[in-house]
């Protein structure tokens, strides 16, 4: 069932795609509401298509969350805190980079001798992400 449910996902995904690059190519005025209307069958048939992998697949994770605690470990908390620290950390980055660096480039185009100063800024902003993913090693391994 969930080879079914791969298979009709598939094809969904390739004929969104193929439907837009069809309107794409064609070229008329009326393309922006052709693919709306595309999207918005695609929304309709792929979320209840979604629901209901979610539905085969729940019995699976109840059984898993009913499993005696002494078949458990610590260590699934230990990777959730470690996913959480570096992906937190990398969309703070990327916010503070996509900030930085659209002011950074109105700077220079003003005055392109504090190009250099720019760059520091755009290196400090990046380096919160660097800095979640220490985090997260040494939650991993320490």
């Amino acid at each position: 069932m969930i080879i079914a449910i791969m298979i009709m996902t598939t094809i969904l995904v390739i004929a969104t795609i193929a439907t837009g690059l069809y309107f794409l190519n064609k070229g008329n005025h009326h393309t922006g509401l052709k693919i709306s209307k595309a999207l918005r069958i695609n929304l309709f048939v792929f979320i209840p298509l979604l629901l209901g992998a979610l539905t085969i697949l729940m019995p699976d994770a109840v059984r898993a969350a009913t499993r005696a605690p002494e078949e458990t470990s610590a260590s699934g908390l230990q990777y959730i805190a470690a996913a959480l620290s570096t992906g937190l950390a990398t969309i703070g980055a990327g916010y503070a980079v996509g900030a930085v660096g659209s002011s950074a480039l109105g700077a220079v185009s003003e005055d392109p001798k504090i190009l250099g100063k720019t760059l520091i800024f755009v290196g400090l902003a990046e380096g919160v992400a660097i800095y979640g993913l220490i985090v997260s090693i040494f939650i991993l391994f320490v």
